[in-house]
């Protein structure tokens, strides 16, 4: 029997070719992310809400059953769920105090899908109040640390996850991203986070089904262990009207065999604002990577003017939906979910149509950028991971934002797009804090996104640093790549 540390050490894709020779059992894995999880989340409060029984449960059924049936892809491998999802009989708050005691009677789209194909949910991750924040706190459960540093953020909104995956919690888990949710802790915390393009990963029911802003994905160690998540994550349903069918060929096939981009364009900033120093000086090493391969680099970007008034208007317009909240909590709203209601809520339809209109706009002009490149890349986040008691970075580099969310603008000006990006990580700040590096295809490429990342992958050599335990402040720099 291999050990609980050794299972927790290895990717996603070598554990599930153990489950699938029947070297280990579902039920072994989870008392192994249990065990981890017991270790570790005192000190990094990632995982708040767990799941043991109903896991076991779910491993029993999966074992009683014939391996094609209902173990294809994961073949009976824990996962860990963002608590803005619904899972079955488990409790949901989306880190809100207004439904801090609920429990969901029926699970999202995404995790049917995802036990269909062999997962099993043991937990539920951290997240800001509605997903609102680019830093994991709520009113319910608290802060999540950056495992790191524990003085610092692990970002947002998908931070438990990401934190999950980077001290060995957990092998996949889930995210979604709007201004950056995926991409943003990630990049915070050593892991692969990947926003695919909208409709490829059903979700829901949502009362606002079609919006496109939105978007589900997986979070995981390795790009390998991302596109396996993806796999068993894609096709439609009749519930989310936008959703895509799933692909003839799956993706995991452009991480073992990935193409090789013919150009890519790297941009610093995106010619929209204020880059840490440090940040960008390990983006910049990173894209020798690509030079190395014989893969020409150059520096360009998409005219994306007009993205920041654009995504706050629809985003502002999104959380409105939450106006009947605000007559009936709005006393146990944070101030996040008060601001971003009440600003919708007095939106015009004018600046609605407004920013519709240049949405299409911005896409008009990244697809014409995307004619003469293939990937585009930039740093995932401006800023390093900031002290865990700040909410938002509202300075940076001498610029002031004009909200809280001004900071994002490298990650939600290319949610505007609608074009699938990752986050990998590339390398570390002198003091030892994590950067990632984003990676964005053309619309609906996700393969063209996947395959770069795996040829990046390779060549850096990050990829193993991960899990580790949670470190105290100042210890960080101790593993520095």
């Amino acid at each position: 029997m291999l050990g609980a540390e050794d299972l927790c050490r290895r990717t996603a894709r070598e554990v599930v070719g153990l489950l699938k020779k029947g070297e280990v059992t579902p039920l072994e894995l989870i008392d192994a992310a249990a065990d981890r999880i017991a270790a570790t989340d005192p000190q990094v409060n990632a995982v708040p809400v767990l799941c043991l029984d109903r896991a076991r449960d779910r491993a029993r059924t999966l074992l009683n059953e014939a391996p094609s049936d209902a173990r294809s892809h994961l073949g009976g491998l824990p996962i860990v769920v963002k608590d803005l999802t619904a899972v079955a009989g488990v409790r949901w708050t989306e880190g809100s105090r207004v439904f801090s005691d609920r429990i969901a009677s029926r699970s999202d789209l995404l995790v049917e899908r995802l036990e269909q194909n062999g997962a099993v949910v043991i937990g539920k991750s951290n997240t800001p109040e509605f997903g609102a924040g680019g830093n994991t706190v709520n009113e319910v459960f608290g802060a999540t640390a950056n495992p790191w540093d524990t003085s610092r953020t692990c970002g947002g909104s998908s931070g438990g996850s990401a934190v999950a995956l980077a001290t060995g919690q957990a092998w996949l888990a889930t995210g979604n991203d709007m201004a950056g949710s995926l991409r943003i802790p990630s990049a915070f915390c050593s892991v692969v986070g990947f926003r695919p393009s909208p409709g490829r990963v059903a979700h829901g029911p949502l009362p606002l089904s079609f919006g496109m802003l939105n978007i589900d994905g997986p979070m995981a160690r390795t790009v390998g262990d991302a596109a396996l998540m993806l796999d068993a994550m894609v096709g439609e349903h009749v519930e989310d009207p936008i959703s895509l069918p799933a692909p003839s060929r799956p993706f995991i096939e452009a991480v073992d065999a990935p193409r090789r981009p013919a150009r890519i364009a790297w941009s610093p900033d995106l010619g929209l604002g204020p880059v840490d120093p440090e940040v960008r000086r390990v983006c910049e090493a990173a894209m020798a990577r690509f030079e190395g391969l014989g893969i020409p680099v150059e520096e360009a970007a998409p005219d994306l003017s007009g993205s920041e008034r654009c995504f706050r208007v629809l985003r502002n317009a999104q959380r409105a939906a939450a106006g009947s909240l605000l007559e009936s909590h709005g006393a146990a709203l944070g101030p996040e979910m008060l601001h971003y209601a009440n600003v919708g809520l007095r939106q015009t339809a004018a600046e609605l149509a407004g920013a519709e209109l240049l949405r299409a706009e911005i896409y008009a002009r990244t697809v014409a950028f995307f004619g003469t490149y293939d990937i585009l890349a930039c740093p995932s986040v401006a800023a390093q991971p900031f002290p865990i008691e700040q909410r938002h970075v509202m300075e940076l580099g001498g610029t002031r934002f004009e909200e809280p969310f001004g900071w994002l603008f490298l990650t939600f000006a290319l949610s505007i797009t609608a074009c699938p990006a990752i986050s990998i990580p590339c390398g570390f700040t002198e003091s030892g804090l994590p950067v990632g590096l984003q990676l964005v295809g053309r619309p609906r490429d996700d393969r063209g996104v996947l395959s770069a990342a795996a040829l990046f992958e390779a060549e850096a050599g990050l990829a193993g640093l991960t899990p580790i335990e949670p470190r105290s402040p100042g210890a960080a720099a101790l593993g520095r790549a």
